[in-house]
């Protein structure tokens, strides 16, 4: 039996309902497909980019009924924290998402871009499966002292789920200027790697991975994969893509060996990359909650998205 695994969340738009489709006329393949979906990022004309973070139990379990609606299932298997909002106390998300679980609407509990103290106050309330972070060879900052977030969830037994792995398309190989990010729909030209002060040097950072995994006989995508399956078997990649040769060659990644000398050659062209990630520029990165306290829902209110004026000068 094949084990497949699907990911969604509430702000995808259509995808929910597009595997709702699929499972309605598959209805035997349901069992061999482990189903994970985010809620917490929501439609905001408040904001001016449209959205807004909201992880409170109200919407906990609002999202999700909509979520299992549009999806035609009684259950999913991982449901995400997509982003906290900085003002729910992580312990009153844990506690919906309990209740959710006690009545078989979900499986397992998952967070992304949790701070390590975050993570661990929630692991308190119930165990916490997975957290979905960005990580890659252009983005190594679960690793760092200050940040604590693989340290912590090794501590904790909680895996990583790793978005993102081939920054944002850098090291798919197929990314080779701002002019290719410039299509309709097509948001990573606010970028800070792709910003036009880096991406030269981004690029130059490529091929020299490019030229390591020529060496090994695989592709760059291949190669950035391998080095994420490496770290760990606790590390989970999810790479997108839109054509099936592509997830064809990411799945050879798996059986790719990375050697301690082709590690550490690695993380030194890590080292040279220009710019920050995008989530540290929108400030939920990472993100801490307030202490278990009574919050208000004016206090809710103020947890608006709005991208910053540093991410909007990347646009300009």
């Amino acid at each position: 039996m094949k084990l497949l695994t699907a990911i969604s969340a509430d702000k995808y738009g259509a995808s929910e309902e597009i595997l709702g489709k699929w499972f309605a006329a598959n209805p035997d393949k349901r069992q061999n497909v482990f189903l994970a979906t985010k809620f917490g990022i929501r439609p905001s004309s408040e904001s001016p980019h449209g959205y807004k973070m909201d992880s409170t139990p109200e919407y906990c379990r609002q999202s999700l009924e909509r979520s299992l609606k549009r999806l035609d299932l009684p259950y999913v298997d991982l449901y995400y924290v997509h982003r906290l909002d900085k003002i729910t106390p992580i312990e009153k998300t844990m506690e919906a998402l309990v209740q959710l679980k006690q009545e078989g609407k979900i499986r397992f509990i998952g967070l992304s871009e949790c701070s390590a103290e975050s993570l661990r106050r929630a692991h308190a309330v119930h165990p916490v499966t997975c957290v979905q972070v960005e990580y890659s060879l252009f983005c190594l900052a679960i690793e760092s002292p200050a940040i604590r977030l693989l340290e912590t969830a090794r501590e904790l037994g909680v895996g990583i789920v790793a978005y993102s792995p081939l920054g944002n398309g850098l090291l798919g190989g197929s990314l080779r200027s701002r002019q290719d990010v410039s299509r309709p729909g097509d948001s990573r030209g606010v970028l800070p790697w792709l910003h036009e002060k880096n991406i030269v040097k981004n690029l130059t950072v490529v091929d020299r991975i490019a030229d390591i995994a020529k060496q090994k006989g695989v592709t760059t995508a291949q190669l950035a994969l391998a080095w994420i399956f490496a770290q760990g078997d606790d590390i989970f990649a999810i790479p997108g893509t839109t054509r099936p040769e592509r997830l064809d060659e990411n799945l050879g990644s798996v059986s790719i060996p990375v050697s301690g000398d082709e590690d550490s050659s690695l993380r030194l062209l890590a080292k040279e990359v220009a710019g920050i990630r995008f989530q540290a520029l929108t400030g939920y990165d990472f993100a801490n909650t307030p202490p278990l306290e009574p919050f208000s829902s004016a206090k809710r209110n103020q947890s608006t998205y709005e991208i910053n004026q540093s991410v909007l000068a990347y646009k300009n």
